[in-house]
């Protein structure tokens, strides 16, 4: 399997210098550029390659969050302390938070859901820095 992989990697990446090679020059216009096979088939195989990490980083992932029941214990704990901070992060967002002349920019929806996300961020960062200082301050007064 190592072989064959190895194989794959070497054939790509002979490809890609190729098509390195055939990108267009500097000086050509950009909409033109725009329309190199090359770079359009530099694209796919990045699309292709990048499709393939995440696949094998989900696979892997589940694979052993399933096989240590204490692993998949603290995840569906994580997951709902995440749902949790976003649902609070939701009641507390208002939707009147932009000035008026920017409404017509956007909706009522959209200006709350900003302001949820903005909110999660601050909740999430509020405890990651607590739950750095906490052991610290235990350190100091512990010894």
């Amino acid at each position: 399997m190592q072989k064959i992989i190895k194989i794959a990697l070497i054939v790509v990446g002979l490809l890609s210098a190729v098509l390195w090679y055939m990108l267009p020059d500097s000086e050509m216009p950009a909409g033109e550029a725009a329309q190199n096979g090359a770079m359009n088939f530099m694209f796919i195989i990045t699309y292709i390659l990048l499709g393939i990490a995440v696949v094998a980083a989900l696979l892997f992932t589940l694979k052993n969050m399933f096989s240590n029941p204490q692993g998949l214990k603290k995840t569906l704990f994580v997951l709902v302390g995440l749902a949790i901070v976003v649902g609070i992060s939701y009641v507390l967002s208002s939707s009147t938070d932009v000035a008026p002349e920017y409404m017509s920019m956007s909706s009522e929806s959209t200006v709350k859901k900003i302001g949820m996300g903005l909110n999660v961020f601050f909740i999430l960062t509020a405890v990651a820095v607590v739950l750095m200082v906490i052991p610290g301050i235990k350190k100091l007064f512990g010894k």
